[in-house]
């Protein structure tokens, strides 16, 4: 059950990633082509916001990461070896 909840926790993390990685790429292309200053600057503020929240949530996904450093395809191997498929 452990397992399966931390399995989970990953996921949502990677799926966290994902999201801030495609905001990310929506806000760059944006940056610095306003005439407004104030506009400008909201922008930068934004990316960058993205850009620690996505350095966070990588962290947490590290810490979250078990302890015999199995990645995400291993896990899904691992699943479907005990699942019996």
């Amino acid at each position: 059950m452990a397992d399966e909840y931390d399995r989970g926790r990953r996921d949502g993390l990677r799926l966290a990633l994902e999201i801030l990685a495609t905001e990310e790429a929506k806000w760059l292309p944006l940056l610095g082509q306003s005439s407004a200053w104030r506009t400008n600057l909201a922008r930068e503020v934004r990316y960058k916001t993205l850009q620690v929240a996505q350095s966070r949530v990588q962290t947490a996904l590290n810490r979250l990461r078990p302890a015999d450093d199995l990645s995400a395809a291993n896990e899904l191997a691992i699943a479907i070896e005990k699942a019996g498929l």
